[in-house]
Order: C-alpha cells, then sequence, then structure tokens
C-alpha cells in the first residue's frame, strides 16, 4: 500500500502506511467503562438547570445567601442603599432554586447593597420601571410594583449571561429565556420561579441541544439530548435529571438506527442494535434487532484500539465498503455502498489515542493511519490493525487523500468509540463511488520551504497545482 497521508487537523498530522508500536493485542486489553459519568468528550449540553447556574453566580461573586421555603416569592433580608432620599432594607430577587441549592444556602445571611434608578414609592421601594443594580454587578431591568418585580424583567449578570421574562409578584412565571454567557439559550416555563414544563436549550449558532421537560428544576420524563454531529440520546430520565436506565436510546444520525438498552448518565453500558420505529406523543418506541450483539462504551487508550477489534460499526457497515482505490498506487480504498447526499455521515476514523509530541518525534513513515484529534491528541491505526482481518470497527483510515475530494473530515460524539472524527459527504456521491479527503497537511509551515508532508503528498501537490494554472 502507498503512503496515503493523513491529517485533518491544526497540526497537518501524517498518514504513511507504519508500524508504530501496535496496541496490545486482542483480548489483552480491557479498557474497562469510564466512571467519570459527569464528564463527556465533544460539545455537551448543559445539564444544570438555570437557577443551579444562578446560584453558582452568585456564589461565586459573594453575593449572599438565600434561606427560606421553595417558591417563596422573595429572600432573606438584605441592606440596600437607594439612588435618591432613602435608604432601607428589603428583600432581593428570587429566582427559584433547586432542592439542593436550598440546602446549600441554608447558613449565615450575608447583605447585597443594591442601587435603583427609576421611581420610588412613599416607603422608598421601586415602583414602575426602574434598574436595580446589586454590589456584583448584577443588575435587573423591568417593572416593580411596591418593590416587587411585576410584569417584565430581565437579570444582567456580571458574566455577561441574562434572564429575561415576565415576574408576578416577585417571581418569574411562564415563559423564560436565559441565555448563556457564550450565546446558548435555554427557553424554559417557569412556576413560582422554577423551571417546570417545556424546555429547549440551543447553542450559541441556534442549533438544538436539548428538549424535554423540567420538574422543580430537574429535568424530567422523556427528553432528548442532541449532538452537533446528528446523532442525540433519547429516553426517560432518572430522578437526579441524568440519560440514567434501562430503556435509554443513542440514535445514530439518519434518525432510524439506534443502540437501545442500559446507559448510566448518557453512557453506554449494554446496549442491542435497533431501530426507531415511531415517535408517538413525544414517546420514541424502539424494537430491538433480533440476535444483535451487545454494543458497550469502549473508548480507545495509548495501547488498546478496542476490546472488540472485529465488531463492526452497524452504521458504518451499510453505508461504506474496503476495495481497491482507483487512485494509482494508492493500494486499499473507501467506497460507497448508497448513493447519497451531501451531508450525510458515513464512516468513523477510530484508533488508539496518541500524543503531537509522540507523532512528531517519529520517522513519517510511521505515521501512515494518523489524525489529529485536538490539540493534545491523534488518532493512530498502526500496524496491524490497518488491516481489516485484525481491526474492522471503523473503515475511516481507509479513505484516500484528494485536492477535489467528496467528503470531509468532522468530529463525532461516537456512543462506542468517544470522541473521534468522521466522515462526511460534501457533496452527493453515487453508489460504488470512491470517498476521498484532503488531508489537511499544512502548506505553509514557518521555517520551512515547502508543505510539511511526507514526499508523495508534495509531489501530488504540484502536479495539482500545475494543472490548476493550465
Amino acid at each position: 500500500m502507498a503512503w496515503r497521508g493523513g491529517g485533518g487537523g491544526a497540526r497537518g498530522i501524517v498518514r504513511p502506511p507504519g508500524a508504530c508500536v501496535p496496541a496490545a493485542p486482542e483480548g489483552l486489553c480491557f479498557s474497562g467503562l469510564r466512571r467519570e459519568l459527569s464528564v463527556r468528550e465533544g460539545p455537551q449540553p448543559r445539564v444544570m438547570s438555570v437557577d443551579q447556574l444562578l446560584y453558582n453566580k452568585a456564589r461565586r461573586a459573594e453575593c449572599g445567601r438565600e434561606s427560606g421555603d421553595r417558591g417563596s416569592s422573595s429572600s432573606p433580608g438584605r441592606s440596600a442603599s437607594c439612588r435618591g432620599d432613602s435608604s432601607r432594607t428589603r428583600r432581593a430577587p428570587r429566582h427559584g432554586l433547586a432542592e439542593q441549592v436550598d440546602a446549600a444556602m441554608d447558613s449565615d445571611e450575608e447583605t447585597l447593597e443594591e442601587t435603583v434608578e427609576g421611581d420610588l414609592d412613599d416607603d422608598g421601594l421601586p415602583h414602575g420601571f426602574c434598574t436595580v443594580t446589586y454590589s456584583s454587578t448584577d443588575r435587573f431591568e423591568g417593572n416593580f410594583v411596591h418593590g416587587e418585580k411585576n410584569g417584565r424583567g430581565k437579570f444582567f449578570f456580571f458574566d455577561g449571561s441574562t434572564l429575561e421574562g415576565y415576574y408576578v409578584d416577585d417571581a418569574l412565571q411562564g415563559q423564560g429565556v436565559y441565555t448563556y454567557e457564550d450565546g446558548g439559550a435555554l427557553h424554559g416555563s417557569y412556576m413560582d420561579g422554577e423551571l417546570n414544563g417545556p424546555a429547549q436549550e440551543y447553542d450559541a449558532d441556534g442549533r438544538l441541544v436539548f428538549k424535554g421537560q423540567y420538574k422543580d428544576n430537574i429535568r424530567h420524563g422523556i427528553c432528548w439530548i442532541y449532538y452537533l454531529d446528528g446523532g442525540y440520546l433519547v429516553g426517560e430520565v432518572n430522578e437526579e435529571g441524568e440519560m440514567t436506565g434501562e430503556k435509554i436510546a443513542y440514535v445514530y444520525p439518519d434518525g432510524k438506527m439506534a443502540y437501545y438498552g442500559h446507559f448510566i448518565d448518557g453512557e453506554m453500558l449494554e446496549a442491542k442494535l435497533a431501530n426507531l420505529l415511531s415517535v408517538e406523543e413525544a414517546k420514541p418506541q424502539f424494537e430491538v434487532v433480533p440476535g444483535s450483539p451487545v454494543y458497550s462504551f469502549d473508548k480507545s487508550s495509548s495501547s488498546c484500539i478496542s476490546t472488540n477489534a472485529l465488531l463492526p460499526d452497524p452504521y458504518e457497515s451499510e453505508r461504506v465498503y474496503v476495495d481497491t482505490s482507483l487512485i494509482s498506487s494508492a493500494g486499499e480504498g473507501l467506497f460507497s455502498k448508497i448513493a447519497t447526499e451531501a451531508g450525510t455521515v458515513m464512516s468513523f476514523y477510530n484508533g488508539i489515542r496518541i500524543t503531537h509530541q509522540e507523532v512528531d518525534n517519529r520517522d513519517w513513515a510511521l505515521n501512515g493511519n494518523t489524525i489529529s484529534l485536538d490539540d493534545e491528541t491523534v488518532i493512530d491505526v498502526p500496524e496491524p490493525y490497518n488491516h481489516a482481518a485484525k481491526y474492522c470497527a471503523s473503515l475511516g483510515h481507509k479513505a484516500n487523500h484528494s485536492f477535489t475530494p467528496n467528503c470531509h473530515y468532522e468530529s463525532y460524539v461516537h456512543p462506542r468509540f468517544g470522541l473521534i472524527k468522521c466522515i462526511r459527504t460534501i457533496r452527493a456521491v453515487e453508489k460504488d463511488e470512491e470517498l476521498t479527503v484532503a488531508y489537511g497537511y499544512d502548506h505553509n509551515p514557518s521555517g520551512q520551504n515547502g508543505p510539511e508532508a511526507p514526499e508523495w503528498y508534495r509531489m501530488e501537490l504540484k502536479a495539482f497545482q500545475a494543472a490548476q494554472e493550465k
């Protein structure tokens, strides 16, 4: 097999065939299940409620503490100074905190100063449209009636996040929007200042990342967690609002193929291949495929590529196959089993996980199947796992380079492999068409003449550039 270059990341990692230190022999590596269940790779929806986030902000800014019954329209008294002739003690805003937050706040109270811009009533309380600025630099702009928020209002927090909605007797009621400092937003339904009812969460680009229900500030019932790569988790969350249970599913980007079974906080413990048949009244209906093997989370390490290296990915198996490449001297290539449109995830690129330093310090010949995952990690498919007889759990490393590719690399949060790369079409492809990607070598590295790439790539680049000039 000829060198087939590798890369697709900021570092332009290389991919000729190679013999790197092989992963542990099949059957001798046991990566085990990851137990840091609160940590997930890839873009993740936030799991804290709006009010928990508000509490964290208040604690970080040492804005004081609240206590008292949940659902109360006010919080303990705090001294405040008003811009004007009067000073007073009044209740600071209550946003509605979850039970664990209330418990944490049952402690000595601290005072929070505030400044009011706007009209005051005879008792020196805000009345009408006012701006209240707190010593934490948070502020609230909205309508007051004798010191209580009534009508539309908006909090502006010191970190750039905001909370907007309609207040009745000092408590948020109905639809509220919490906008995160990064531009993401949670749209939810509030009762007495707490999230209760339907909610949706969006990232900074307006893409949906969560859909479901809240009850007393905790995710409740059937919930959907969407990944930016097109896959998603769905199922009934547990009492803590986590995707934990024996009837949770991960659904592939086609919206049909799924793993259905036991998950712990979104991590696949034991699941079988299934098909999503329908969604009735927001409840998905799955049918397990008879005779399906059991799948589980199986993230690779620096020495173990997979605990089940010969178990193919079922989604990938329906879309691609390996055959002799149509590119001269390229060896094997990756081909499409189906005709499909642009934007389709076709294949996955899993491998052992090594560092950029390891790649940089060794010969190009050892980097035949490497691709940059992020600033710290490189995925590698070394000997003997570049042979299908030894490893076929994913096939993305079989795609060859082209300066006019029909696919590109993207990050993907895989239920079995964790954060890896996938191959997605950038135009429509025909059945049996070879899938190619641009390997992404750095064409202008500092201190070097020519691209940081193997010789075969340099020669192909010169030929391509010459053809473009004609």
